[in-house]
C-alpha cells in the first residue's frame, strides 16, 4: 500500500476536525452531532468493518446519525462506500447490493428491517450499532476501534452510486479517491467556506451532489444541517433559525418555496451562496431566487455522476445571464481545470459551435461496475477517454457553455436522471402490452407522461405494481391508455407525437 496518498475523501473531514473547535459537524432534527463525536464513531464503527474484513460498505439508513457516522466509518475502514436507501424496493436494494459486491451494511432500524427481503440469503456482514442487540448483528467493540483511518490508494474506488439503468436494473458509477480529491480541491480556490458557515443538506444520500454537501461542509469544519420536509413550509424562518449561509438544491425547489410564499424580497438574507444542479435552471427562478436571497452569489452547477458531482459550473450576473441565456435557461458555464471536452456531431464529428458533450479528465469514473454499460458511453480519441454525456450543448463567448438539453432517453426529474427505457421495461412487467414513457414540461418543471398499450388499467393499480421495482421519484404522474402508438414515416414509435398529445394534456390551452 502506498501511504504516500493523504487525499482519501475522509481527509475532508479530517480537516473539518481540526477547523471546527469542537464544533457541530451534522444537524439532525433537533439533535447536533460534534465532529468530535462523529469521529469517535467513525473510528469505533470503522474498526469493526475492518475486522469483518470489509471491502465495499453498503450504509442503508435515512439521514440521521447511523447514515453520517456509517459513511465515514466506511471510508475510514479503507473500504469503498455504497449510499442505499431504506426506503426503496428491497428488490432494487438487492440488486445493488450484489452489483457492488456489498460485503458489509451499516443499517437503521428501518434498513434491518428490510435486510432479509433484500439480502435473499446473501451473506454480509451487519452493523447496527443504534438497534440494541440483534440476531446475526455485528456489534462494534472498543478493542477493534481504529486509531486513525487506514489509507488508501488514489486510485482506489471512495464510493459508488447507482443510476437508472436502460436494461431495467440500476447502474453502478465508481468514483476514486483521486477524482474526488481533484474536485474539491478546485472548490476550495473557488468557494470561501469558513466553520462559519452553515450548510443545507438537501439531497439524498444516494444522490452524488450530497457529497457536495457534506464534504464541503466538512471540508470547512462547518456544520450541515439535514432539511425535513417540513422546512420547506416556511424556508425564510427554517434558514433563520439554523442559520443557513450555504444552500445547495436541484433548482424544483425554487418553484417549492415560491409556491409556499417563501420568495418575498429579502427573505433569505442570510444566505452568502445558492448552488442548484441536478436539472435545467432557468433565468426567471434564479432571478426569483436573487430576489429573495440578495447577499447570495448564486451559482448553476452542472456533470453528470459519472464525472464526479459536478464538472462545470455559472456563476449568475443580474444583468448579463439573462441576455446570454438559451431558451431561457442559465448557462453550465465552464468546464473544470484540467478537463478537455469535445462536441460531437454526426458520425462523431467534433463540430466547433454546438453537439453532444464529451469530457475527459481527472474527474472521470474509471467506468461502470458492469462494463457491459459502457457500450456506447465513452470515446477515445487522441489518447484520452472520453465520457458522452448525452447533453447538447453550445459554446458560448468565453469559456462558457448553454445547455440545449438531452440526446438521448435520459430526462431529469426533480433532480433524479431517469432513463425513460427503465421506466417502459417496468411497466412491461407491470403487465401492459408496450409503454412510451416521456419527460414533458409542466407547470412543476419536468414530469413523466406515459402511453401504453393493452387493456386499460386502474392508474392507483399501475403505480402500485411500479412501487415494488422502482424509487418513488421515478414512478410517472400521469398515464393514458392508447389502442395503439402513432408511427412515424420509418415504421417507428412517434415520440414527438406522443410527446405534443402529453405536452397538450398537461398544458391545455384555454378556448376562446
Amino acid at each position: 500500500m502506498d501511504t504516500s496518498f493523504t487525499g482519501g475523501l475522509h481527509s475532508r473531514f479530517l480537516r473539518g476536525l481540526e477547523r471546527s473547535d469542537g464544533g457541530v459537524a451534522v444537524h439532525v432534527g433537533e439533535q447536533a452531532v460534534t465532529y468530535d463525536r462523529l469521529h469517535e464513531l467513525a473510528l469505533l464503527w470503522g474498526g469493526a468493518l475492518a475486522e469483518a474484513g470489509a471491502r465495499t460498505v453498503g450504509v442503508l439508513a435515512g439521514k440521521g446519525v447511523t447514515a453520517y457516522a456509517g459513511i465515514l466509518a466506511g471510508l475510514y475502514a479503507g473500504a469503498t462506500v455504497v449510499p442505499l436507501r431504506p426506503d426503496f424496493p428491497a428488490a432494487r436494494t438487492g440488486q445493488m447490493v450484489e452489483a457492488a459486491g456489498v460485503d458489509a451494511i451499516v443499517a437503521d432500524a428501518r434498513g434491518l428491517a428490510l435486510l432479509p427481503e433484500a439480502l435473499g440469503g446473501r451473506a454480509v456482514t451487519v452493523l447496527a450499532p443504534e438497534c440494541g442487540d440483534q440476531p446475526s448483528v455485528v456489534r462494534p467493540r472498543a478493542a477493534h476501534s481504529l486509531t486513525a483511518p487506514r489509507p488508501v490508494r488514489p486510485e482506489d474506488s471512495a464510493y459508488v452510486l447507482f443510476t437508472s439503468g436502460s436494461t431495467g436494473r440500476p447502474k453502478g458509477v465508481r468514483i476514486g479517491h483521486a477524482a474526488t480529491e481533484h474536485y474539491f480541491g478546485l472548490l476550495d480556490e473557488r468557494y470561501d467556506f469558513t466553520p462559519d458557515d452553515v450548510f443545507s443538506q438537501t439531497f439524498d444520500l444516494n444522490f452524488d451532489c450530497a457529497m457536495f454537501d457534506l464534504f464541503c461542509a466538512w471540508g470547512a469544519g462547518a456544520p450541515a444541517v439535514v432539511l425535513p420536509g417540513a422546512a420547506y413550509r416556511n424556508l425564510p424562518a427554517f434558514a433563520a433559525e439554523r442559520g443557513l449561509t450555504v444552500w445547495f438544491s436541484t433548482p424544483s425547489a425554487i418553484d417549492l418555496v415560491r409556491r409556499t410564499g417563501g420568495l418575498t424580497p429579502g427573505a433569505l438574507p442570510g444566505l452568502r451562496w445558492s448552488f442548484f444542479a441536478g436539472e435545467a435552471l432557468t433565468v426567471r427562478d434564479t432571478a426569483d431566487w436573487r430576489i429573495a436571497a440578495p447577499n447570495a452569489i448564486a451559482e448553476n452547477l452542472y456533470g453528470p455522476t459519472e464525472l464526479t458531482i459536478t464538472v462545470a459550473g455559472y456563476q449568475w450576473d443580474d444583468e448579463v445571464t439573462p441576455q446570454v441565456a438559451v431558451n431561457g435557461v442559465v448557462p453550465i458555464g465552464a468546464v473544470h481545470a484540467g478537463h478537455d471536452y469535445l462536441l460531437l456531431g454526426e458520425g462523431d464529428v467534433e463540430e466547433p459551435e454546438e453537439g453532444e458533450l464529451a469530457i475527459a479528465g481527472p474527474q472521470l469514473t474509471p467506468g461502470y461496475l458492469d462494463p457491459a454499460d459502457e457500450r456506447g458511453r465513452f470515446l477515445d480519441r487522441d489518447g484520452r477517454r472520453f465520457y458522452r454525456t448525452g447533453d447538447r450543448v453550445r459554446r458560448l463567448d468565453g469559456a462558457d457553455l448553454a445547455y440545449l438539453g438531452r440526446l438521448d432517453s435520459q430526462v431529469q426529474v426533480l433532480g433524479w436522471r431517469i432513463e425513460l427505457t427503465e421506466v417502459e421495461h417496468a411497466l412491461r412487467d407491470c403487465g401492459v402490452l408496450d409503454a412510451v414513457a416521456l419527460g414533458v414540461a409542466g407547470d412543476a418543471g419536468t414530469e413523466l407522461f406515459v402511453f401504453y398499450t393493452g387493456g386499460e388499467r386502474p392508474v392507483i393499480e399501475l403505480v402500485r405494481a411500479l412501487r415494488q421495482v422502482l424509487p418513488e421519484g421515478v414512478i410517472p404522474r400521469h398515464y393514458r391508455h392508447v389502442d395503439e402508438f402513432p408511427l412515424n414515416s420509418n415504421r417507428k414509435i412517434d415520440r414527438k407525437t406522443l410527446a405534443a398529445t402529453a405536452a397538450e394534456l398537461l398544458n391545455p390551452v384555454p378556448v376562446g
